[in-house]
């Protein structure tokens, strides 16, 4: 008798190795699920950065427009507006990625750089502006345009276009 009673007390508890290593394989698959889903949150969140920043350079279009008798920069003067209106004070006008901007004067869907993962702005002056699936278009003469398309290439896939 004194045997079974030491058999009895001398049962741990604790877990099995099965339920271990199902813990284990629950706990690697949510970190799998976080490592999958951060990058695209992210990716997410500097496209929204370049929408942002493609309002905020309409938006500092018109300002520009008040200020110079309706005019929109042309390709000489694009530096000086970058300069004047989108780096005043504080403000900056680089990619998400950390590169500046690359600003074109061409009607086709913009391109990210394969390299350093900065969006390409592409707009197009004139008397009317369109955006037509993420391509900025304009007709008339850019030398008089007061309208202007802009659009931009999105990590996440595509462009962003707008119009002022």
């Amino acid at each position: 008798m004194n045997t079974q009673s030491k058999q009895i007390n001398g049962s741990k508890s604790g877990f099995t190795i099965i339920e271990v290593v199902l813990v284990l394989a629950i706990a690697g698959l949510i970190f799998l699920m976080v490592f999958l889903a951060l990058p695209a949150l992210q990716r997410n969140q500097r496209d929204t950065q370049r929408k942002q920043d493609l309002s905020r350079f309409l938006s500092q279009i018109s300002s520009y427009q008040s200020n110079n008798r309706g005019q929109i920069p042309n390709a000489t003067t694009m530096s000086t507006f970058i300069t004047s209106y989108m780096r005043s004070g504080s403000d900056t006008f680089t990619d998400p990625s950390g590169g500046d901007y690359v600003l074109t004067n061409v009607s086709r869907v913009p391109s990210m750089n394969a390299t350093t993962g900065v969006a390409e702005f592409n707009y197009m002056v004139g008397t009317t502006a369109s955006c037509a699936a993420g391509v900025p278009s304009a007709s008339g003469s850019a030398s008089t345009g007061r309208k202007i398309a802009v659009s931009i290439a999105l990590e996440g896939g595509g462009a962003y276009c707008q119009t002022n």
